[in-house]
């Protein structure tokens, strides 16, 4: 009875090893599909992730590029517009070296010009009337030393020579008297001139004994007739305002052997 009971047992042992073994195995590839799975989970997330930051990657690199050739595109337009610019600074500044040539040529033909007005001055003062002769001669040669500076521009010389044309000028349009010392034949003697404009130049004493005028045809002070007292004495009243404005005859043009 024992005998046949041991193989029983036996059988028993076995078929409850073969189980647990079964039950074990089971355990393990369950636990190892598990693992895999996860693993697998794994993978496929960090696969995911890869491509989200690629696809992240390009879309940035895809901005970056466009926004590079936005960028070429726009500095090949402005080169074309700097270049235009560029173009026109040069026509410009080729315009204006030209004009500073065409100025600096005129501006010495004016130079030139100006000095032919102030000789023609000079001569015609010499020719003319004698008064005021330091003032004006000290005038015009100031107004050479003027031309003569470099550091003053055409404007400013033009005005100068201007200037003097216009006192000049203004000289025709005045009368005054004032006292001085004449040579009359070789004599220096006081006397008081009337000046008429640019017109003419008369002369009386003090003591109104002696009258005369200034020759323009000989260039020196010539003394008149006692019968040209009276109007030029009257003259002189008038000019300073002592006696009130009348029609008077002076001797004008007979000056000079009766021209």
């Amino acid at each position: 009875m024992i005998r046949k009971m041991i193989p029983v047992v036996l059988l028993l042992l076995l078929a409850l090893g073969s189980g647990n073994l079964l039950a074990q195995e089971k355990g393990a590839g369950k636990a190892a599909a598990e693992s895999n799975t996860e693993e697998a989970l794994q993978n496929r997330q960090l696969t995911q992730q890869e491509l989200d930051q690629w696809s992240a990657d390009k879309a940035a690199l895809v901005g970056r590029l466009r926004s590079a050739r936005a960028n070429v595109q726009w500095l090949q337009e402005r080169k074309v517009a700097e270049s235009a610019r560029v173009q026109s600074l040069d026509e410009r500044i080729a315009e204006l070296g030209r004009r500073l040539d065409e100025a600096d040529r005129l501006e010495s033909s004016m130079q030139d010009t100006l000095l032919v007005i102030l000789n023609r001055v000079e001569e015609v003062n010499q020719r003319g009337l004698p008064f005021l002769p330091e003032e004006r001669d000290n005038r015009l040669l100031m107004v050479r030393g003027e031309l003569a500076r470099p550091d003053f521009t055409a404007a400013e010389k033009l005005r100068r020579v201007l200037e003097v044309l216009q006192i000049e000028a203004d000289y025709a349009n005045k009368v005054e008297v004032y006292q001085g010392p004449i040579e009359v034949d070789g004599q220096v003697i006081h006397a008081d001139i009337l000046r008429l404009g640019r017109l003419a130049i008369f002369w009386q004493t003090p003591d109104r004994q002696r009258v005369g005028a200034f020759d323009q045809a000989s260039g020196q002070y010539v003394e008149l007739p006692a019968s040209e007292k009276r109007n030029i004495g009257r003259a002189i009243e008038m000019a300073t305002r002592m006696r009130p404005i009348e029609l008077i005859d002076l001797p004008l043009g007979k000056i000079g052997g009766g021209q």
